[in-house]
């Protein structure tokens, strides 16, 4: 009989654990961690090691809000310079002609960055569903397959044209019926519950300036139904604030509440421009935000509340958003950001490092509905992200767990997921990645190109 494999990750250089029976390292066997390693001791049973000294280990970063499409037009001349609402006006007809091949060379890209950045679990909200992209979210599962990274695909929509007061245009827009099937389709086709998933579906109506209260509470009640997550963006912009109140004669938490969001499967994009009032409906009810630290800035929508939000009991994540809006897919590097913005808001005092990792693990599993994943502990599922400080970026630091994001830490040295090592010596295993950017660069430029006829 072949025996099983137990790794001992040993004597890392510095570990992020809760536990300090941890700092020996840890053993995974079976996709688990399985025993924590005391500081000069041993496993009780282990058969390969990996010589941890020089290395700086996490649990693996979590994506909680992401666009993959959006790879394909990164610093778009178009668009720079502009706020949300002027912003997704001058992108919109852009992202009208994307193509299923399109789609999936920007869902590849976009998730060996991720993996690249010490991220193992990432959420994508994919609304766009022009003419011939109706099975886009099927064509993201399978460029995903190859990854070998968690993956949380939800089904987006939008629903509210220009035609009836919405923001994006008629091409882009689909009809409930229509919606409400294929989400039915997918989380019976796709989702997987229960500890381990690797793949798991979600219901995202795209913002309530894209789409109507119908399918907003035709989604809620598919998703009570089904027992999956929402997901949607709301209170990013004051713009949206004030679309609500124009339209809906509501604040964005009330409206959120009369369509029957207001739960604790719930978790929304930015979250920034809430009252204290709105701040606390949120907590009671147990709804999560997903922190966009770098797309707020470029975009110059403000700064959530963190810790208020947090002090209330609602959950806090962190995603890189859309690469038009960020423009990259680089956790750690968002880790960073995080960090420093939420710093600004607060004073250096009342925001450290551990905040920010905290976000970027534990709190984006929460959000995500994960317990399984986001820490190094007994039980959980072995996800980590190995980090060198072997660059003159690190050179004179001194804590190696504050050096990672002082110094500004941009790419992990070995990353696993599910106990299989996916990143080695900083490289995808078995990814061929200047194929797949030549491919994506061609498509991108393509893309342009049809919106400009040519």
């Amino acid at each position: 009989m072949q025996q099983v494999e137990r790794l001992w990750i040993k004597n890392p250089l510095a570990i992020l654990s809760e536990d300090q029976d941890a700092r020996g390292g840890i053993v995974i066997s079976q996709g688990k961690i399985v025993e924590l390693v005391a500081v000069g001791q041993q496993p009780s049973a282990y058969n390969k090691i990996y010589d941890a000294s020089t290395s700086v280990v996490l649990p693996g970063l979590i994506n909680s809000h992401h666009h993959y499409y959006q790879t394909l037009t990164r610093a778009y001349p178009g668009a720079l310079n502009q706020e949300l609402f002027s912003w997704l006006q001058n992108l919109y007809p852009l992202w009208a002609g994307l193509e299923p091949e399109m789609l999936a060379a920007a869902t590849k890209l976009a998730l060996g960055e991720l993996l690249l950045s010490g991220c193992t679990l990432s959420a994508d909200h994919h609304y766009l569903f022009p003419q011939g992209m109706e099975q886009s979210i099927d064509v993201q599962v399978e460029a995903a397959q190859s990854i070998g990274i968690r993956t949380l695909f939800t089904r987006g929509s939008m629903s509210l044209g220009q035609d009836d007061g919405g923001l994006p245009p008629q091409s882009t827009v689909q009809q409930q019926v229509d919606i409400l099937e294929d989400s039915e389709r997918l989380i019976n086709k796709y989702h997987q519950r229960g500890e381990g998933a690797m793949l798991q579906i979600a219901l995202a109506p795209c913002s309530p300036f894209s789409v109507t209260p119908e399918i907003m509470r035709e989604s809620a009640k598919l998703a009570e139904r089904l027992q999956v997550r929402l997901h949607t963006h709301l209170a990013e912009t004051k713009d949206e604030e004030q679309f609500c109140l124009e339209r809906f004669g509501l604040r964005t938490v009330d409206y959120l509440e009369s369509v029957g969001w207001l739960n604790k499967r719930t978790w929304l994009a930015h979250g920034i421009h809430f009252n204290d009032a709105e701040i606390n409906q949120l907590g009671k009810a147990g709804v999560g935000i997903c922190h966009c630290p770098t797309s707020n800035m470029m975009l110059a929508s403000g700064i959530a509340r963190n810790l208020e939000l947090e002090k209330a009991g609602v959950p806090v994540g962190l995603g890189v958003d859309g690469s038009a809006s960020n423009d990259g897919s680089n956790m750690i590097q968002e880790v960073r950001q995080a960090l420093y913005l939420q710093r600004l808001r607060y004073g250096a005092a009342k925001v450290t490092h551990f905040d920010a990792y905290r976000w970027a693990t534990k709190g984006s599993a929460k959000i995500l509905g994960r317990e399984d994943v986001g820490e190094i502990s007994l039980g959980k599922q072995a996800d980590l992200a190995l980090f060198k400080l072997d660059e003159m970026r690190f050179s004179g630091a001194h804590d190696p767990l504050a050096a990672l994001l002082l110094c500004g830490a941009q790419r992990a040295d070995r990353v696993m997921v599910a106990g299989k090592w996916q990143v080695i010596d900083a490289q995808l295993v078995d990814f061929d990645v200047d194929e797949l950017m030549a491919q994506h660069s061609a498509l991108a430029t393509k893309l342009v190109a049809k919106l400009n006829g040519s």
